[in-house]
Formats: C-alpha cells, sequence, structure tokens
C-alpha cells in the first residue's frame, strides 16, 4: 500500500527534526557556540580594523601553512623531555597549564615554558567543568591559574581552554573580564586513552590541517615520546609551527572570544 502524501510529509518532518536533535546534541557534547571564530576568519577581519595591534610577532599565517601544538593539563614530570624536543626541533608550542598539582608542584618548569618563548595559557585551577559551575566559583578556578602564573613569569596568561571545550555564556562572560580569550581546537589524539605512541601519532597526523590546533597532553606515558614524529612528519608535508597568538595574527586575542578552526 502506497503512503499517503501526508504521511509522506510527518515522515520527512520526523526526520527533520532528529537531525536538529543530533546537531543540537553535538553542540551541547563540545560546549561550542555560534559565536565561535576561526583563527582565518580572525585574521582576515583584522587587516581591515584596529584589531591588528598588538598582534603576535613572526610567521606569516596568512602565506604559510600553519599549525598549532598546545598541551593541555601540565605541567609534569615528563615536561622537561618535551621542552627539550621542541627546543631541538625549534618549534614553538602553547601550553595550557592547570593550577593545582601542576602549576603549583612544578615552578621551574613553568618558568622554562616561558622562558624559551612558548605561550603560557590557562586550563583552570582544578579542572572543574566550568560551565557547571556559578559565576564566583569560574572566577576562582580562572583567576587562581592567572595569579600563579603571573607571580612565576611576570605575566598573566591571555588564552584559556575550558576543560572538556565546555563553554556557556558565564564562562564567557568572567573570561572578558580576566582578559582571556577561549581556545577550542581541530585535532585531538584521545591520549588519555592509550599510550600507544605510534596511535597517537597516526591520530594526529590523520586529523591535522592548515590554520588547525592540535590538543595533546603532556602528562601520559604515550604523548611525549610521540611528539618529535609528529613534528618531523607535518613539516614533511610543508607544516609551520606557531603558537596559538601567531595563528591568530595579525589578529589580538579578544577576551571573552570563543576560537575554534
Amino acid at each position: 500500500m502506497r503512503s499517503s502524501n501526508s504521511e509522506v510529509r510527518r515522515a520527512r518532518g520526523r526526520a527533520a527534526a532528529a537531525l536538529v536533535a543530533v546537531a543540537a546534541l553535538g553542540l551541547t557534547l563540545t560546549g561550542c557556540s555560534d559565536g565561535a571564530v576561526s583563527p582565518r576568519s580572525a585574521r582576515n577581519d583584522a587587516l581591515d580594523s584596529k584589531a591588528a595591534a598588538g598582534a603576535a610577532a613572526g610567521v606569516d599565517c596568512r602565506r604559510a601553512k600553519c599549525i598549532a601544538l598546545t598541551f593541555d593539563a601540565g605541567p609534569g614530570a615528563k615536561t622537561p623531555q618535551l621542552l627539550d624536543t621542541l627546543k631541538e626541533k625549534r618549534v614553538h608550542a602553547t601550553f595550557f597549564l592547570l593550577g593545582k598539582n601542576h602549576v603549583e608542584k612544578h615552578p621551574d618548569t613553568v618558568r622554562r615554558i616561558a622562558a624559551e618563548g612558548h605561550e603560557v595559557a590557562n586550563h583552570t585551577w582544578s579542572h572543574e567543568r566550568l560551565d557547571k559551575l556559578k559565576p564566583a566559583e569560574i572566577r576562582t578556578e580562572l583567576n587562581r591559574t592567572q595569579e600563579a602564573v603571573a607571580a612565576l613569569t611576570g605575566r598573566k596568561p591571555v588564552l584559556m581552554r575550558p576543560p572538556q571545550g565546555r563553554t556557556n555564556k558565564e564562562v564567557t562572560k568572567v573570561s572578558e573580564e580576566l582578559g582571556l580569550s577561549q581556545i577550542l581546537w581541530s585535532a585531538t589524539a584521545k591520549d588519555y586513552s592509550t599510550n600507544d605512541s605510534a596511535l597517537i601519532t597516526e591520530r594526529i597526523l590523520d586529523q591535522a590541517d592548515r590554520d588547525g590546533i592540535i590538543l595533546l597532553h603532556d602528562i601520559y606515558d604515550g604523548t611525549v615520546p610521540a611528539v618529535p614524529g609528529i613534528i618531523d612528519a607535518l613539516k614533511a608535508r610543508g607544516f609551520t609551527f606557531v603558537t596559538v597568538p601567531q595563528l591568530l595574527s595579525p589578529a589580538a586575542p579578544k577576551p571573552g572570544q570563543l576560537y575554534r578552526p
């Protein structure tokens, strides 16, 4: 028996509603919002505005094939080995640091990260999901790390990464008040789930793209040994490694803004 036109329309309506629900779920899970800006868009918008004031010096990612290497949740015992590798490979990275049990436990490593030209950024004090906290609690999570980093390096971070990428209007508001841009990512090895360095390398190489932001963790056993191979392979593909501010340049990171490749 053939379906009536009204039945077909209802079926199509249910299918469309399901797709909308899936899309909404995806936004919820990633914590992303429609206000996210890509590095390329930020650069283009800066060309005809005053946003270029204070932009990072160095590589011009409008011409170079840039990618940003970032590390979350450190520093840890393996971070000095990672810094040795980055120095050998002449690569600068962005470190989103945790305050509790990390910045406070490894002050010399924090100083070294800054001294060697890497971008020191904020990953909260205790890795609480910010979207589940009250504004005062969000402020405490971010500001404690701001103050701890400044005490060691003489400079407060201008970038933050919300744990699990979860953000909302309150997180955005507090970030803006504290002078912090929100940075997400485009490539992740899910290195918290494996110590297989070869698999970590493969996952990143599969996802790497121009103007991308790589998310890794310098606290897991398989990650730091994977970094030399990742760098060599991407350099062979013509990539130039930059910090996140360099990726956005000539735009300067805007406080509160969510950036996502």
